[in-house]
């Protein structure tokens, strides 16, 4: 019986010998996981401690909104969304109409005040002119006080010996109070013309013609009503790719009007959001692996660390955390880290604006300026499409000054002349 049960349920390997089976497996995987340990560590050590990455990172570019600097009626869109342009092309042409008729109006009171301010040094010459006249009347008249004042001083003697008659000795008295009289209306009229003349000397002492302050003046309104004729056709401030166009042809639109953008895709930089406890070791210059979704791992971009905002972003949004309140929940923090493209990667390889980016900082460079410190330098954005304007608008003004100039009395030698006389008049009144 027993035997026939011993060959039924054969009997079952011992734990001991199952154990032994399993340890060499036990140790293989405990090794593999060790070595896998120190391979990470290693790696941590030497290279992944000394990066910090992140894929919350975008591209950015400068947004330039096109206005115009005075209102009108559209007359043409030269340009659409996607247009490359270059810098100074026309954008837009708004209906000049107005802006000419206001600069014919400039022009011609401009004209008009060069005559006018001419005609003030040509009335130097002539109260010079009357002021020689009055100062010849005096020394008439007092030769006449003097001669009438002799007949009175020999007659007087002889007005007791009765060898001159009462009469005649009245007459010639007479004779010399008009004499005085008349002199005295003369120096009175000699003293108001030097008024004058001086007067009319404040008006252009010290200045010529062209500089004269009515003649500025009137310049100044032309260049003003030149410049709203140009600014009726809009230029690109600089090169760059056409985006939100909103402006149509007959639109009537006012100064200040966002018509549309251009983005210098050239100048294109990244905008990496790291979390706050990532920029310890952050600083200026170190360098940046970044990729692009766009392209995919095998366009890498290298760049390097300008700068990082001045706050969070939840900082500055449209409606920021409250955190004062009593449901408060701790969020890590992220701060945008402005990232510089190189230009030739970057042409090789164009980006646009909002595109995702996954950017790695090497950390290990310490030269660099602390991150929360100071910033890279960087050169200021500029233009060159609206300098010529001036230039062109003072070669109008000067073409209308010496049109109706004639000749610049205060350069020729009579001017000088007079004007020597008022100087003279002027010392002689002090």
């Amino acid at each position: 019986m027993s035997s026939n049960q011993d060959t039924a349920h054969p009997a079952k390997p011992a734990p001991a010998v199952a154990a032994s089976r399993r340890r060499p497996a036990l140790i293989a995987v405990a090794g593999v996981t060790l070595l896998a340990g120190l391979g990470y560590g290693a790696w941590w050590a030497f290279a992944l401690r000394h990066h910090e990455a992140t894929d919350n990172a975008y591209v950015q570019a400068p947004v330039v909104q096109i206005t115009p600097q005075v209102g009108g009626t559209v007359l043409a869109v030269l340009a659409d969304d996607t247009d490359i342009v270059k810098a100074g092309q026309p954008l837009v042409k708004l209906d000049p109409s107005d802006a000419q008729l206001a600069l014919d109006r400039a022009e011609a009171q401009l004209a008009q005040t060069v005559r006018e301010v001419r005609t003030l040094y040509a009335n130097n010459m002539t109260q010079a002119a009357n002021i020689r006249a009055r100062e010849a009347e005096v020394a008439r008249l007092q030769s006449d006080v003097a001669r009438a004042t002799d007949d009175v001083a020999r007659r007087q003697p002889l007005l007791a010996t009765g060898a001159v008659g009462g009469e005649e000795m009245k007459h010639a008295e007479t004779t010399l109070s008009g004499a005085k009289s008349a002199l005295a209306g003369a120096q009175s009229a000699l003293a108001a013309a030097r008024e004058q003349a001086l007067s009319s000397q404040a008006l252009t002492d010290g200045t010529s013609v062209e500089k004269h302050p009515n003649v500025e003046r009137a310049a100044a309104a032309v260049r003003e009503a030149w410049l709203a004729v140009q600014r009726t056709e809009l230029p690109a401030p600089l090169n760059g790719q056409v985006a939100k166009r909103t402006v149509q042809v007959g639109q009537r639109i006012a100064a200040g009007t966002p018509l549309m953008t251009v983005i210098p895709l050239d100048q294109v930089w990244v905008e990496a959001n790291f979390k706050e406890v990532q920029l310890r070791q952050m600083r200026i210059g170190q360098p940046v692996r970044l990729q692009a979704d766009l392209y995919g791992s095998k366009v890498e971009y290298d760049g390097r660390v300008a700068g990082v905002g001045a706050g969070t972003g939840a900082a500055f949004a449209l409606l920021p955390a409250q955190n004062a309140t009593g449901n408060w929940i701790k969020v890590v923090q992220r701060v945008p880290v402005r990232i510089e493209l190189d230009a030739a990667e970057l042409a090789a390889h164009p980006l646009r604006v909002g595109l995702s980016m996954e950017a790695t900082v090497d950390v290990a460079p310490r030269d660099g300026a602390p991150l929360l410190g100071a910033a890279a330098p960087r050169s200021s954005s500029s233009t060159q499409a609206f300098e010529p304007q001036r230039a062109h608008a003072d070669k109008i003004v000067a073409g209308i000054i010496a049109a109706n100039l004639g000749r610049a009395p205060a350069h020729g030698p009579a001017q000088a002349a007079s004007a020597a006389k008022l100087a003279v008049i002027a010392k002689s009144r002090t």
